[in-house]
């Protein structure tokens, strides 16, 4: 993966720190979270670069967006990246766990998002890209406790997972009181397997709507819907 900075429409993200560089299930959530209830305040959760939280300082109004990232050299590339951008006085990075962040802060956020950790442990990978990538330092089950805490009652809560964990996490989403508003499942392309589950859970059963989005028709051909989707981020659409 590139280690040059990513450069968007209207911010560009530094990623020579950072483990997990620029990836499409970033962009896809960021672009894809709703955010009808206008949310005044939003957490990311395992920030990493900060493109999630410099993509939702850019689609929303929101006076404060913060950030929580465990890694420390991502960490430091967050802040970097917050402070370059346009919407640097609302965005702010704090070097903890979702677990001690979740203890200490009694304050509740409108808007909750997370494209967490999924990959298991890898005693052969790079520590810093291992940490990144795998849930042995945040399972499923804490995410969706700490966010359930976190969230305020209107609030809602966005995740990007792999499509065979998503009953799994719905499952403990539901034993925290957090049911699913929206899911859209991600193919490739039309004739792939899903790949991702896109999920909105807020608190309260309510009826969820279900969808699919389809990224290209054809290798290296996005499809109009995730051009549509991207359009006010990547340079070249």
């Amino acid at each position: 993966m590139s280690s040059k900075p990513f450069r968007f429409k209207e911010f560009t993200v530094k990623q020579d720190q950072c483990a997990m560089k620029i990836g499409t299930d970033g962009v896809l959530l960021g672009a894809w979270a709703p955010i009808s209830n206008r949310p005044n305040s939003i957490l990311d959760i395992g920030t990493g670069t900060g493109l999630i939280a410099l993509m939702l300082a850019q689609r929303s109004e929101a006076e404060q967006i913060d950030a929580i990232e465990l890694e420390p050299a991502a960490f430091e590339q967050a802040l970097e990246n917050f402070e370059s951008s346009y919407w640097g006085d609302r965005l702010y990075c704090y070097h903890t766990s979702l677990q001690e962040f979740a203890a200490e802060i009694e304050d509740t956020y409108d808007l909750i998002i997370s494209n967490p950790p999924y990959f298991l442990p890898n005693p052969q990978a790079d520590e810093k890209r291992s940490l990144a990538r795998h849930h042995g330092h945040l399972s499923y089950e804490e995410l969706v406790i700490c966010s359930a805490k976190l969230l305020s009652k209107t609030g809602s809560c966005s995740f990007i997972l792999p499509f065979q964990e998503e009953a799994q996490f719905l499952g403990y989403a539901e034993q925290s009181g957090l049911f699913p508003q929206k899911i859209t499942r991600v193919r490739g392309h039309a004739e792939s397997p899903v790949k991702r589950s896109l999920i909105e859970l807020k608190f309260g059963e309510q009826i969820c709507t279900t969808d699919e989005l389809i990224l290209e028709i054809e290798r290296n051909t996005y499809s109009p819907a995730f051009r549509d989707l991207v359009k006010d981020f990547y340079l070249k659409l």
